[in-house]
């Protein structure tokens, strides 16, 4: 069923600009108008999309597995987790536990002709568990996945804690999959796993984002400081989930989620320190649970933003003064941030180049829930934004992914297993 919301201006006078060749022509302004398909309902998980030219669409489901969506509503299962029914193959070593999963998706620049998809999973072939980068090759009738091939294998995992104050087996667990529009190469976001020492690590991979060609080797001009792996594009994340390229520049942006305070957006540059510290005993701190300090001290008791602002930054630029300063922090909350991406086209009207970011509604002691999309409007430079909250023509949700589709449309993704088509109308 689709639902059609106006804003601003009047219906017919929306509908008159609304994807036409004089639209485009006129450039149109003004808040665009919603109108949503459910494109699929009653899924598990759905975690994230990628799509070919014609539409097709692939999708993961993170306790479940890959598939692949034709434009006419066929859906083909593709790759299944361990235990997973309804697959043509399943894999014995990939397997779900709290954040972790079947993640992200992302197709090959070069589909049309080598056929690789690539994803992200949780894989128990390392004991007791690491992330991976699997490459697949699709059959040409889109029926199969086979040759995989495991690119990216030292991915941390988050296993079950022991006397842990806080999270479960697999958290902060990152695993968004983006191709550069520019480069070509593919970037890889890692989460930190709560553990102190993983973000400024200079050899454990989670707490980054990788930037590495199609066989996992890392790409030219990452730049990352001496010692560091070559793999690395940025590091000190604490659990970014969203990973996109502005259009016009192909600036890389991160959205992350923060330590109950903050979530931010970020602009990424090569070698670049995101500024999460969470070790015990440095910037003034002293011993913190579990050798963790990201959440401390104390920081869930806090609602009032003044109180908030003196906690552990998200960003913290007087330990690093040259960290990457955040483009937006979510006014000083923490709801979730999950996915982003940026509007291109005129029939965006006045979103058109704007970013869209996606929250998983995360509410804790005090802070506001959010299941909801937001619009950014971000500064050339990246260093400051303004939000604008989407009204929805659709019941909110989970929201986990955000993409958009060759068509010039959005897709989102939730947790309750369900996908939207949004156009502008």
């Amino acid at each position: 069923m689709t639902r059609r919301i106006c804003f601003v201006l009047p219906c017919a006078l929306l509908s008159s600009f609304a994807l036409s060749g004089s639209a485009a022509a006129q450039s149109p302004s003004g808040t665009p108008g919603l109108a949503s398909t459910a494109v699929m309902t009653g899924r598990d998980l759905t975690w994230d999309m990628a799509f070919l030219p014609d539409g097709t669409m692939f999708f993961t489901e993170k306790c479940r597995g890959l598939s692949v969506r034709s434009p006419s509503g066929t859906i083909n299962a593709l790759l299944g987790m361990k235990d997973s029914k309804g697959y043509p193959d399943t894999a014995s070593d990939l397997f779900c536990s709290g954040q972790a999963g079947m993640s992200g998706v992302a197709i090959d620049p070069d589909f049309a002709t080598n056929r690789y998809i690539y994803v992200f999973s949780a894989s128990s072939i390392t004991a007791p568990g690491t992330n991976r980068v699997l490459r697949l090759a699709v059959s040409p009738d889109l029926t199969k996945v086979s040759n995989r091939q495991d690119i990216v294998t030292d991915i941390a995992y988050k296993p079950a804690p022991s006397n842990h104050p806080f999270g479960d087996p697999g958290a902060h667990n990152g695993g968004r999959l983006r191709f550069g529009p520019a480069d070509g190469f593919l970037y890889v976001t890692t989460g930190d796993t709560h553990n102190g020492e993983v973000p400024q690590s200079p050899t454990r991979m989670g707490g980054k984002v990788l930037r590495i060609d199609r066989d996992g080797k890392a790409a030219a001009g990452n730049n990352p400081p001496q010692g560091f792996d070559a793999r690395v594009f940025t590091y000190g994340h604490r659990n970014p989930q969203g990973i996109c390229f502005r259009p016009g520049t192909n600036q890389p942006y991160t959205a992350e989620n923060g330590p109950w305070h903050s979530d931010e957006v970020t602009a990424l540059t090569a070698g670049g320190n995101g500024g999460w510290d969470p070790r015990p005993n440095i910037a003034g701190r002293g011993d913190c649970p579990d050798a963790y300090c990201g959440y401390s001290p104390n920081q869930m008791g806090a609602v009032d933003p003044k109180e908030r602002s003196a906690f552990m930054p998200m960003t913290d630029t007087k330990t690093y003064p040259n960290a990457m300063k955040p483009a937006w922090n979510n006014d000083t909350l923490s709801q979730g941030m999950s996915s982003c991406t940026f509007l291109n086209g005129p029939q965006w009207k006045d979103w058109n180049g704007r970013m869209v970011v996606t929250f998983m509604g995360i509410g804790i002691h005090g802070t506001p829930v959010g299941n909801r999309l937001d619009v950014l409007n971000i500064t050339a430079d990246g260093s400051s934004a303004t939000r604008t909250t989407v009204s929805l023509p659709m019941p909110a949700g989970r929201f986990r992914s955000v993409v958009q589709a060759p068509d010039g449309s959005m897709y989102v993704a939730t947790d309750q297993g369900d996908i939207y088509q949004l156009k502008p109308i």
